[in-house]
C-alpha cells in the first residue's frame, strides 16, 4: 500500500526498504572512538537483520556474501 507523507509525496511499496537476514560468518575488531577500540556487537554465528541497500556484496565460491557496516545491522536474531 502507498504511503503518503505530511508534505504530500507519495512512497510507492516498493521504495519501502525492507530488511534482509544473514548469518555473521566474521567480524573486524571495531572502530576506535575517543582513542579507544570499541568491540562489535556482533559476533560469529549471530543471526542479524540488516538494511537491504547497505551491503556490498561479492560471490566467494559461487556463494553470496556481504559486507555491512555495524551502523547497517538493525537487529540480532535470538
Amino acid at each position: 500500500e502507498n504511503e503518503t507523507t505530511a508534505s504530500g509525496i507519495i512512497i510507492p511499496d516498493t521504495a519501502k526498504e525492507k530488511p534482509e537476514r544473514g548469518s555473521v560468518v566474521a567480524v573486524g575488531p571495531g572502530k576506535v572512538e575517543n582513542g579507544q577500540r570499541v568491540a562489535m556487537e556482533v559476533k560469529p554465528g549471530d543471526t542479524i537483520m540488516f538494511k537491504k541497500y547497505a551491503p556490498d556484496e561479492f560471490k566467494v565460491n559461487g556463494e553470496r556474501v556481504f559486507v555491512i557496516e555495524s551502523r547497517d545491522v538493525i537487529a540480532v536474531i535470538e
